[in-house]
């Protein structure tokens, strides 16, 4: 297992070990023994798939602490373009957002500390999901970011007019307005 560490602190790229031979591949899709190795001590509680299509925006959300998320982020089928948005108060990447390619060819994996907020876009025709949370979902701490907020500047990469965005989502606030509990450097 590789980890390599993005610009946003604490948010983890985690490529596993891929065996492959003529009937197929293996690898190891999650091992706690491995993930405590490189420093990831989280105790994962719940497992999430979402099946979506191309042009299709899920978020970008997060939970308010004491009831935050970290997440384990991997595409089981086809490509998306996940994203990650700092809302740590006082970190000096707060507001910033981090872009990376998740597809079932390379296993490529994300781990999302809490204190961010998440969302993707899906690049593929297709594309099936799976992230594990460390706690269960709570829907009077839901809060989220508007997909198309201009202050962050995202470039989602699917078509304008292909775009898919639930109405929950459609309605969401800017970055600006946003409620975040998240203190850079505190432990909730």
């Amino acid at each position: 297992m590789e980890l390599v560490e993005s610009v946003l602190n604490g948010l983890l790229i985690i490529q596993p070990k891929v065996f492959n031979d003529p009937r197929g591949y293996f690898f190891e899709s999650y091992s706690s023994q491995r993930l405590q190795s490189i420093g990831i001590e989280t105790d994962f509680v719940q497992d999430n798939e979402s099946y979506s299509e191309y042009g299709t925006i899920r978020g970008i959300h997060f939970q308010l602490a004491p009831f935050a998320q970290a997440k384990l982020v991997r595409v089981v089928i086809g490509k998306i373009l996940d994203i990650v948005v700092d809302v740590r108060k006082n970190s000096p990447t707060y507001g910033k957002h981090f872009a990376i390619e998740l597809d079932s060819d390379s296993k490529r994996m994300l781990f999302i500390p809490q204190g961010f907020a998440h969302g993707f876009s899906v690049l593929s025709a297709k594309a099936l999901v799976n992230y594990k949370c460390d706690t269960f979902y709570n829907s009077q701490a839901e809060r989220g970011i508007n997909y198309n907020d201009p202050s962050l500047g995202i470039d989602w990469r699917v078509d304008p007019d292909k775009v898919k965005v639930s109405s929950k989502d459609k309605v969401l606030p800017f970055f600006d307005q946003i409620e975040s509990n998240f203190i850079f450097g505190k432990h909730h």
